[in-house]
């Protein structure tokens, strides 16, 4: 990851929290794929990062990495339930936010 600090296009720097590029970095492989960035926690203190359908068999999904739950906490916070459209390092994204359940766990869903 990159530290929180981002040089915009006019050449100041602007902070970018550490979540938001996380988020960026998920939400671009999801673009490339053509699916959905999904998160469960299935561990105290780690949330695990999947891409996929998630209304389709969990076997399906793909794990593409863990992260704190306090960066998940975060990218929680940053964004909201149903539709965000947000400028992160520069970026614009579209997205929604949903939740659902995956084989009884709750699991956030970000739609690209």
């Amino acid at each position: 990851m990159t530290d929180d600090n981002e040089i915009v296009d006019d050449g100041s720097r602007a902070i970018v929290p550490k979540s938001l590029l996380a988020l960026a970095e998920y939400l671009e492989r999801a673009l490339d794929k053509a699916t959905s960035v999904v998160m469960m926690r299935h561990a105290p203190g780690v949330c695990t990062v999947y891409l996929g359908d998630p209304s389709g068999p969990r076997e399906e999904l793909r794990q593409v990495g863990t992260i704190p739950t306090s960066l998940a906490d975060d990218m929680l916070e940053s964004t909201t339930s149903g539709a965000n459209h947000m400028q992160i390092a520069g970026q614009l994204y579209r997205f929604v936010r949903s939740f659902t359940q995956i084989d009884d766990t709750a699991a956030v869903i970000f739609s690209v």
